[in-house]
């Protein structure tokens, strides 16, 4: 076996990284050059280079020969899969939620949709929408389906990303309610009802980025 080698760095420059595409500082499409990074992080180019390779790995980055490495662009084939598969864990995690999930696990649910009243801005209120599908997942009790989540999570959050890129209007009033409304049925225990729910909270967002349709 090759020896055993510490990845720290690499691992806090890929943090930085993620954190300036998520705060919207790198759109999707903009270009990521190793030596300007390496100057702004104030670390060598190596570091970099490594970190890169494990944000194309999460899906958050692409890397070509001829065109160095941009922030991944989602295109309607990419927003089509990764749509179906976070419809089928989605499903998966809501049916585990109502049938095994404590008054606990619903209350922190409750508190991260509690949050979004107070999201100031869209790049939070993205931030606040993924963390409340982080405690549904962790709500299902189900570890095999919340690492499957995690392998997916930071395209998600790529995808909402681009959602706001596409309109924002009624964004920051809209999204709670939407939420509070997931909540209610997931307490209530209706299998039904929040699976069509959560199904319409993903269509929404799938629409906007597809054009079809306007939020209100």
């Amino acid at each position: 076996m090759a020896p055993a080698r510490r990845r720290g760095l690499a691992d806090e420059v890929a943090d930085r990284i993620r954190e300036a595409i998520f705060s919207g500082a790198y759109a999707p499409g903009a270009q990521l050059r190793e030596v300007e990074l390496s100057g702004t992080l104030d670390v060598s180019r190596g570091p970099v280079r490594e970190a890169l390779r494990l944000l194309e790995r999460e899906g958050l980055v692409h890397c070509a020969w001829h065109r160095g490495t941009t922030v991944t662009t989602l295109s309607p084939e990419d927003v089509a899969e990764l749509d179906s598969l976070r419809g089928a864990l989605e499903e998966l995690a809501v049916r585990q939620v109502i049938a095994h999930a404590s008054d606990e696990d619903l209350a922190a649910v409750e508190k991260t949709a509690g949050l979004m009243e107070r999201a100031t801005d869209e790049h939070e209120m993205v931030r606040l929408d993924i963390a409340f599908h982080d405690a549904v997942f962790a709500a299902a009790g189900h570890l095999r389906l919340q690492d499957a989540w995690e392998a997916i999570r930071c395209q998600v959050h790529l995808f909402l990303l681009t959602r706001i890129t596409h309109s924002t209007e009624g964004y920051i009033t809209r999204i709670p309610e939407e939420h509070r409304e997931l909540v209610a049925v997931l307490r209530a225990r209706d299998t039904d009802t929040a699976l069509r729910l959560f199904a319409t909270h993903r269509r929404l967002a799938v629409d906007v980025v597809a054009g079809t349709t306007t939020p209100k």
